[in-house]
C-alpha cells in the first residue's frame, strides 16, 4: 500500500517527534509499503523518507518546482516527481495514495489533511484518513470535528473515515 503521509518540512523542538517519525518510517519500510510524501530532505519529512529507505522501503516524493528551484529535495528517492505548483502536488498525493496520515505539523500539513479529511467525508475518496496524535497534537482538531457535529454542521456517519491513532503501533493496527 502507498501510505501518503504529510508532515514538516521542520524538524519542530519536541525531540519525541523525531523518534517517532523514525519509528514510522521503518514501519513503512519494513512492512513493505511504500512511501508517498513531499518531496523534501530536510527535517521530519527527510528523516521519514530516510528512515523508509533504511527499513528497505520505497520513497516517492512528491516536490513542487518552487521548492526544487531552491534545492530542497531528497537525492536519494526511489522516484521524485516534480509539480508545477502546490495544488498540483496535493492532488498528485492524493492520487498516489492508498491511505493517508497526518504526523504533526504546521499549516500546510492541516491544508494537505484537511482536504483528504474532505474528500471522505464527501465520500469522494475510499482510504483511510488517520491523524497521528502524539502527545495529544491533534486533540483540537478532534475536539472541533465533535462540536460540528453536535452543532448540527456534520455527522459522525460522514467523519466515520476521519480516525485518530495516539502511536505508531496503534496507527500500523488501523492500516493493518
Amino acid at each position: 500500500m502507498n501510505v501518503t503521509v504529510y508532515l514538516g518540512a521542520n524538524g519542530g523542538n519536541d525531540p519525541s517527534l523525531a523518534a517517532a517519525v523514525r519509528e514510522l518510517g521503518t514501519w513503512i519500510g519494513a512492512s513493505g509499503n511504500s512511501l508517498v510524501y513531499g518531496g523534501s530532505r530536510s527535517g521530519l519529512m527527510g528523516a521519514l523518507a530516510d528512515a523508509v529507505l533504511a527499513a528497505g522501503g520505497e520513497v516517492t516524493g512528491v516536490e513542487p518546482q518552487m521548492f526544487m528551484d531552491r534545492e530542497l529535495q531528497h537525492e536519494g528517492l526511489t522516484r521524485l516527481i516534480v509539480t508545477g505548483d502546490i495544488p498540483e502536488r496535493r492532488a498528485r498525493m492524493i492520487e498516489l495514495g492508498d491511505a493517508f496520515v497526518a504526523f504533526p505539523g504546521g499549516t500546510g500539513t492541516l491544508e494537505e489533511i484537511a482536504e483528504v479529511m474532505s474528500m471522505s467525508c464527501l465520500g469522494r475518496l475510499d482510504a483511510p484518513c488517520v491523524l497521528l496524535n502524539l502527545n495529544g497534537y491533534y486533540d483540537g482538531l478532534k475536539a472541533l470535528l465533535g462540536t460540528m457535529v453536535e452543532k448540527g454542521l456534520s455527522t459522525p456517519e460522514r467523519q466515520q473515515g476521519i480516525r485518530f491513532a495516539g502511536s505508531v503501533a496503534e496507527l500500523a493496527k488501523l492500516l493493518g
